[in-house]
């Protein structure tokens, strides 16, 4: 019987890039991706993991904090300069100023050293799968306002006549707002649609990637018109049919 990878059996082998440099730890990941059906690279250091991005073009790279030659930190912004590939972050217990700054920088996720390998694969599937647009074949093109135009049939997000680069997160994110614009779409229920059911307590993602979305679609992001905060209950996204009825 062939490994499953948890996404789909349709799809090819998916291939994580491990950047460590402890060889031990690289083998104990190794096993553990290869035994649940995923193709693994490795790299010693930053530099190398740059290499390797751009050779091996992997799906997903797993990424330490404390490396010699470029820290984890500095890879990954080096990373977001030229990829959107999904990095998780491998990171020292008790380290939260790590696991906010390497999420600020533009992570997926976190994994926290020692981990298992239950729940190293978990993580890996988890982000995998956000990778995975939301299929709306033949939907209609959305004009918010004059500013704001969707098409998440061809995923394109325009904002005053530019193409706004979005990361799948925060695609999927604003995916499930708009679907529900007008109503309050509460916080558990937001992770477990965009994250995962695993990550319904995880407020903390959803506070910065709603921050990322506002940065790139607000004309003034403090003062948001599109994504809106019910205070202890969620996040509204305008309700755009009631604005153009009542217009």
């Amino acid at each position: 019987m062939s490994a499953n990878n948890g996404i789909s059996s349709t799809h090819p082998r998916r291939r994580v890039l491990v950047v460590d440099d402890e060889p031990r730890m690289i083998h104990f990941i190794r096993l553990n991706l290869e035994h649940d059906g995923f193709q693994v690279f490795e790299a010693a250091s930053g530099s190398k993991a740059l290499d390797q991005l751009r050779d091996q073009l992997p799906d997903l790279i797993l990424l330490d904090v404390m490396m010699p030659d470029l820290d984890g930190f500095e890879t990954l912004r080096l990373i977001r300069e030229i990829s959107t590939v999904p990095v998780i972050m491998l990171t020292a217990k008790g380290e939260e100023d790590d696991r906010v700054r390497g999420l600020e920088l533009g992570a997926d996720d976190y994994v926290t050293k020692p981990f298992s390998p239950r729940e190293l694969v978990s993580r890996v599937k988890a982000v995998l799968r956000r990778t995975e647009m939301p299929s709306q074949s033949g939907s209609e093109v959305i004009q918010v306002d004059d500013r704001l135009r969707l098409d998440f049939d061809r995923r394109e997000v325009w904002v005053d006549g530019q193409i706004i680069n979005l990361r799948p997160t925060e695609y999927r994110l604003l995916f499930h707002l708009v679907q529900n614009a007008g109503w309050v779409v509460p916080h558990d229920q937001l992770l477990a649609k965009v994250w995962g059911y695993e990550y319904r307590e995880e407020t903390h993602y959803l506070r910065l990637y709603i921050n990322y979305l506002r940065q790139k679609l607000e004309l003034d992001p403090s003062n948001p018109k599109y994504i809106l905060t019910e205070r202890g209950v969620g996040y509204r996204f305008y309700n755009y049919k009631r604005a153009a009825a009542d217009g």
